[in-house]
C-alpha cells in the first residue's frame, strides 16, 4: 500500500472515530499468515489478515501487498482505529471488557467508512475475543 493511501486512511480513521490526530502514522509491515496465527491468535489457526500490536505497528497479511480494494482499505481503517485507541489511552489493553469494546468500536467505524467512502454496506462477524470474559455478557455499542 502506498504511503499516501495509508495516510489518507489514517485521516478517515481520525475523522470517523473522533480521536485526536496523531503526530504521524504507525509503521506498516506485511507478514505471512503464520505470524498472525502465532502473534494475533494465540497459536490457534485463525483467519486474521490484519493486526495492530499496541506498539505502533499495523501488520497486514503479505497476500494483501498491492491490494487496493475497498474491503482491504476498510481493514486498514479498522487497524488504524486500534492505533488511535491505543494513543488515546481510553482503553486498558489488558482488560478483556476493553478488548471487546475496542473491537466493537473499530468494526463500527469500519462499517461507516465503507458506507461513506465507498457507498457499500459491509458486515463482518466479530471474532470471539482471546480473553476469558463471558463474551455474551459484555455490553457495548
Amino acid at each position: 500500500m502506498e504511503m499516501a493511501t495509508f495516510s489518507a486512511l489514517l485521516s478517515w480513521a481520525v475523522l470517523l472515530s473522533g480521536y485526536a490526530e496523531p503526530q504521524g502514522p504507525p509503521e506498516l509491515e506485511y507478514k505471512p499468515h503464520t505470524f498472525f496465527v502465532s502473534e494475533a491468535c494465540g497459536g490457534d489457526e485463525c483467519e486474521a489478515i490484519g493486526w495492530y500490536n499496541d506498539a505502533h505497528v499495523v501488520y497486514l497479511d503479505e497476500r494483501m501487498r498491492g491490494d487496493n480494494r475497498s474491503d482491504t482499505r476498510s481493514l486498514v481503517v479498522h487497524e488504524l482505529v486500534h492505533y488511535l485507541q491505543h494513543l488515546s489511552g481510553k482503553y486498558d489493553s489488558l482488560s478483556c471488557a476493553d478488548q471487546i469494546a475496542r473491537e466493537r468500536e473499530a468494526y463500527a467505524i469500519q462499517r461507516i467508512y465503507m458506507a461513506e467512502a465507498h457507498g457499500q454496506p459491509q458486515f463482518q462477524q466479530m471474532r470471539p475475543p482471546l480473553c476469558d470474559a463471558d463474551y455474551e455478557g459484555v455490553s457495548g455499542p
